[in-house]
């Protein structure tokens, strides 16, 4: 059951996921750098990544109980020895208003040396189930949101660009179809009935013409 009045006795979830550019403790071999989380009186530690170097990976999570009034925690880094004690490399403070705010946080968390300087950096993911997340995740805008109205999007009328038509280039009821492309001749387009008396189509071929000849003076011709 959620406490919806405070986070006491809540659990949080911290991945330590590695650390990356970490002050070398080492002048011949590589340093072999484990991390320590403590949150209140409750401590824990990674195994030792052998050889990690600058840059070791751990992926090692840790289950706390919430302790009301108490946001943040710390991380301390060292360096395993075998024949001496352990070197001290960096530090640092882990603020929970994120995580206990939207259920999540995925960050890189600057380290120290105990004289101030720079030491790397240590990446945590944590999570927090009982954290009044917004509705829609993580208090963040949702990629899946529905597209504005049509109203509201600049886009002319559709009846000013009705579709064109195949046949809107010829005129309505044309006896042409498609246009001729010899405009002269479309006047005699279909063709008028032969005139009267016309001399074509020739007539038949008489036995007897006017010259008294069985075939005319001209056609065909006589050889």
């Amino acid at each position: 059951m959620k406490n919806n009045h405070g986070i006491h006795g809540n659990f949080l979830e911290i991945t330590v996921v590695g650390c990356s550019k970490l002050k070398d403790t080492e002048w011949i071999s590589r340093q072999d750098p484990y991390v320590c989380v403590e949150y209140g009186n409750n401590k824990n530690r990674t195994r030792v990544c052998t050889d990690g170097g600058k840059n070791p990976t751990f992926q090692e999570k840790f289950v706390f109980n919430l302790i009301e009034g108490l946001r943040d925690l710390n991380i301390i880094v060292w360096n395993s020895n075998t024949l001496s004690r352990d070197d001290f490399i960096g530090s640092g403070k882990v603020q929970l208003a994120k995580v206990l705010s939207y259920g999540y946080d995925d960050s890189s968390w600057p380290l120290q040396t105990k004289s101030g300087r720079h030491a790397g950096e240590v990446r945590l993911i944590m999570h927090y189930p009982n954290a009044n997340k917004p509705a829609n995740g993580y208090g963040q805008v949702s990629m899946y949101a529905a597209p504005p109205p049509a109203s509201s999007m600049f886009y002319p009328p559709s009846v000013a660009y009705p579709t064109p038509s195949p046949y809107s280039l010829y005129p309505p009821n044309s006896s042409i179809y498609p246009p001729s492309p010899y405009p002269s001749q479309t006047a005699s387009y279909p063709p008028q009935p032969y005139p009267h008396n016309s001399a074509y189509p020739p007539q038949p071929y008489s036995s007897h013409y006017s010259n008294g000849s069985s075939y005319p003076g001209v056609y065909p011709p006589v050889y």
